[in-house]
């Protein structure tokens, strides 16, 4: 028989000691373990834990500013490791923890560790605000406190109820996913969906699991970062246009340096088309169109509206995309859908201007190193033509790493 998983309740004892023993009792009730983790940083903590990092910490700073930054830094490091050994051992399969603007970035930070599936929940007083900063590229469920966490209440406690009995839902999950064959990370966006949906069916058909990520800049991120950690055997860059967000600090554009560039310690073949990277998307509506976009050419979307990108704006794209992938050309091949980037980029389209693709990709091609292999066809991006096309593409570039990979090994 199984036995019930264990939930980490981890937090500042010290000044949220009430709080995080409610999470506790909330959770053994319902009939799971916990293992208590305090990780205050200004004094012990006001009740029993099962561990205490305040006790191994550094000497007590003083109340400067760049004290407590750096007593809360090293409470970071010191608890990422302990939680992470305790996940690795088997002593705990989920973590919860509550707390303020300070508990949540430290508790957070620390949660990060843990990897893609280990149930992460934390209410805070601040879930309210902009969390990309905090949830980033992680599973991390976040929920409001509503009201501030200074004791239980008829307000706190039920919330902190609440987020006891999902923790302990999510840590009793039994899904197991079917087994299937290679796996294919493919990125995309609203204006190229009919494309991914057709490509997806045919990789599928194939015999892939495709994975699709929202290319809109944490999207990208995630998939870069689960590349890392080994769950591709392919990459199937639909949609590039996070690069062009980026460049005009657009919807999408919160990328970080390593997109699009070589998977670190990985041999991962990586399919790139310029999907998208005939626009930027802004937010803004026909009734309140900035006065530097009033002379473009403009796609109505919803709250957001794509800009079309002009000639130089396009050739800093395509130095900056051709600088990436010349990182690693052995990986990488290019499909252009010479009928357009997206579902705006058209004949009969607001953002179609065939001249400035083409001039993206003169000065791409010659930018691009030139053992990377560029297949232009006559197709749109949402042809289905274009999708059996790249799909046939990505799988045999897929089966000729994997035959690469059978003869470099010496155990084949």
């Amino acid at each position: 028989m199984t036995s019930a998983p264990t939930i980490a309740v981890m937090g500042t004892f010290d000044t949220k000691g009430e709080e995080h023993l409610f999470l506790k009792n909330a959770i053994e009730a319902r009939g799971l373990s916990t293992l208590t983790l305090n990780i205050g940083t200004r004094i012990p903590s006001r009740v029993e834990v099962d561990i205490d990092l305040f006790a191994s910490r550094d000497p007590a700073p003083d109340n400067r500013q760049n004290d407590r930054d750096k007593a809360i830094g090293a409470m970071r490091r010191r608890a990422r490791g302990k939680i992470h050994s305790l996940y690795d051992e088997g002593q705990i399969q989920a973590v919860i923890s509550a707390g303020g603007g300070s508990g949540t970035h430290l508790c957070t930070g620390i949660m990060r560790v843990l990897p893609l599936g280990v149930p992460k929940v934390m209410v805070s007083t601040v879930a309210s605000r902009d969390m990309n900063p905090i949830v980033g590229t992680k599973d991390i469920t976040m929920m409001h406190s509503v009201a501030d966490l200074l004791g239980i209440n008829r307000i706190s406690g039920v919330i902190l109820d609440q987020a006891a009995a999902a923790v302990c839902a999510m840590a009793q999950s039994r899904w197991v996913p079917e087994k299937k064959g290679k796996r294919i990370a493919l990125s995309f966006f609203g204006f190229i969906t009919t494309a991914a949906e057709q490509v997806k069916a045919c990789l599928e058909e194939m015999g892939y699991e495709v994975i699709a990520f929202h290319a809109n800049g944490t999207g990208g991120m995630a998939l870069e970062e689960l590349a890392s950690e080994g769950y591709f055997d392919g990459i199937l860059d639909l949609a590039t246009h996070e690069l062009a967000d980026a460049l005009m600090d657009g919807y999408c554009g919160n990328i970080g340096p390593e997109r699009f560039e070589p998977v670190p310690h990985a041999s991962i073949p990586r399919l790139i088309v310029p999907g998208g990277l005939d626009c930027a998307v802004l937010e803004f509506t026909r009734r309140q169109i900035p006065p530097a976009c009033k002379d473009r050419q403009i796609f109505f979307y919803d709250f957001r509206s794509a800009i079309r990108l002009n000639r130089k704006e396009s050739d800093t794209l395509a130095r900056q995309l051709a600088r990436k992938l010349n990182q690693a050309p052995g990986q990488v091949k290019v499909v252009n859908p010479g009928g357009g980037w997206s579902v705006a980029d058209h004949p009969d389209g607001p953002l179609y201007a065939p001249e400035i693709n083409n001039a993206f990709m003169a000065t791409f091609t010659q930018q691009l190193d030139p053992c990377i292999d560029i297949l232009t066809s006559e197709y749109h991006i949402n042809d289905p033509a274009f999708a059996r096309l790249i799909g046939n593409e990505m799988d045999a570039m897929v089966r000729a790493a994997s035959k690469e990979s059978r003869k470099n090994d010496p155990c084949q």
